[in-house]
């Protein structure tokens, strides 16, 4: 089990500290077993990181800002309340018109990369 004092224990992102992970991107990873958050400030004007992943799909969630979402190519103009399911395999990245855009990205399973960086009950 990742960490079994993540049930019945409620948590709020203002209490999980951000990482720096390139200039304009900010991050904050809940995870359990089966399911990943990942918590993104996006700066307008960050670099753009077009990659995949082959493993599993991606759920996004646009909370804050906005921003065109691009995948194979294509822009997808989001906003706050805005989802958009990209399928493994599938190029993307995101780009910022507005923000700071607020992205939470959930993986299922967890994205492995990700998990060294996951809160856990704790942490400050």
């Amino acid at each position: 089990m990742l960490n079994p004092q993540l049930y019945r224990t409620s948590v709020n992102w203002d209490d999980i500290p951000a990482t720096d992970v390139r200039p304009g991107v900010r991050r904050k990873v809940y995870a359990t077993d089966e399911v990943l958050f990942a918590w993104h400030e996006l700066a307008v004007g960050m670099d753009l990181n077009p990659h995949h992943h082959d493993d599993f799909d991606q759920l996004v969630l646009i909370l804050g800002g906005r921003c065109n979402y691009y995948v194979d190519g294509v822009p997808h103009p989001m906003g706050p309340g805005s989802m958009l399911l990209v399928p493994r395999g599938a190029e993307h990245y995101i780009e910022p018109t507005e923000g700071p855009c607020i992205n939470v990205d959930v993986f299922a399973p967890p994205r492995a990369d990700f998990l060294p960086h996951a809160w856990r009950p704790g942490q400050g």
